[in-house]
């Protein structure tokens, strides 16, 4: 009966411990109401297999950095592109074509895609220019790195500048 007991009193023990989260402390994420964190969707605007995605997150901090996880597939093979933005007025109609191409800061990062057409790159852009609050529309296309020829497109997303 002891060695039962001492079983079971070590089986709550590794339960205990293994329920225990050790991963690092993450940034809070904002609110997504306004929405300040975006999952666009980028579509081939030649209606080809092209395909990408970028995570716009907005962390919870004084910094005011959205990261802008950017992930292209099915495009050409060992390829540059870049992700650029357009924004204007909060309508729910995105008209601006002034793009800026986006990086790591105010340095442009090219997403490259591997040998199966696939890329990924993990960029960000400061928001601190901006009062808390500010709302954007907001498109943003992968182009062509050497031409700027737009190989996808997103539709018109609004979002505001998180704390």
């Amino acid at each position: 009966m002891r060695s039962f007991m001492l079983v079971v009193a070590m089986v709550a023990v590794v339960v205990a411990v293994g329920s225990v989260d050790v991963r690092p402390a993450r940034a809070a994420w904002g609110p997504e109401t306004p929405p300040f964190n975006l999952q666009v969707i980028l579509r081939d605007v030649a209606d080809g297999d092209g395909f990408g995605l970028v995570k716009f997150r907005q962390p919870n901090d004084a910094d005011q950095i959205v990261e802008l996880d950017t992930w292209i597939t099915r495009l050409e093979p060992d390829h540059d592109y870049v992700l650029r933005r357009a924004v204007d007025a909060p309508d729910g109609v995105c008209t601006s074509t002034a793009w800026l191409t986006l990086g790591r800061g105010l340095d442009p990062q090219p997403v490259t895609t591997d040998a199966m057409g696939t890329g990924r790159a993990a960029l960000f852009r400061s928001l601190a220019v901006f009062a808390p609050g500010t709302r954007f529309d907001i498109r943003f296309q992968i182009a062509d790195a050497a031409t700027l020829a737009p190989i996808l497109e997103s539709a018109c997303y609004q979002f505001a500048v998180s704390v």
